[in-house]
């Protein structure tokens, strides 16, 4: 297992030798630092923590300051795990860029989707509108709650509520092409997230 921290910067689409277009999602994965290494021994079990994109000390807690100052580096706006993998390739201080991918490779990407705010039925569950005509009076309500046993609503029940801004992981998404001097991935397809958002990279775990 291997993995990075990086940005979302965008879409676009490169043209392959035939000729074919591909869509692909722009990340700007690194440079981060590895600011610990846990072990079985002390934490009860194996992950390299990851720090992405700087922030200025006055806007960061004395503790934060000084985690981030044993690895000799600024601290991190962005700081997630890596488990699963191999502990002696890394050490306390290393920076890890976006050329720890290859094209080929296949990723899982974790990110925060989009916010939506409060939401209806209809663009939150996708159920169907009622008749549009004048007079109907039934446009977009959720429908008749009026049969549900002693006026409770059944856990899971499709209605209106807050939609988006969650963490979603899409997996399986081809690297297409890792530009190392620019820090950059391009990932083939969508990605949850606005532009600027901070996202996870790791292999996948279906291949």
């Amino acid at each position: 297992m291997k993995g990075i921290l990086g940005k979302k910067l965008g879409m676009t689409q490169v043209f392959t030798a035939e000729g074919n277009v591909i869509p692909v999602t722009v990340i700007e994965a690194g440079p981060n630092v590895v600011l610990q290494k846990k072990d079985q021994e002390n934490d009860g079990y194996e992950a390299v923590q990851l720090g992405f994109s700087d922030k200025k000390e006055k806007n960061a807690t004395k503790p934060a300051i000084g985690h981030a100052k044993k690895a000799n580096t600024a601290p991190k706006r962005y700081i997630r795990e890596i488990r699963g993998i191999n502990l002696g390739e890394y050490e306390v201080g290393q920076v890890v860029k976006a050329d720890l991918f290859t094209a080929g490779e296949f990723v899982d990407v974790t990110g925060v989707s989009k916010g939506k705010g409060f939401q209806g039925t209809i663009k939150r569950w996708n159920q169907s509108t009622g008749p549009m005509s004048h007079g109907s009076r039934y446009h977009r309500g959720p429908g008749s709650m009026g049969s549900i046993q002693a006026n409770r609503v059944p856990k899971g029940k499709h209605l209106p509520g807050h939609m988006g801004s969650e963490t979603i992981t899409i997996q399986n998404l081809e690297v297409i092409r890792v530009d190392a001097e620019r820090n950059v991935i391009l990932v083939k397809g969508s990605i949850p997230g606005p532009k600027n958002a901070l996202v996870k990279v790791k292999l996948t775990v279906k291949k």
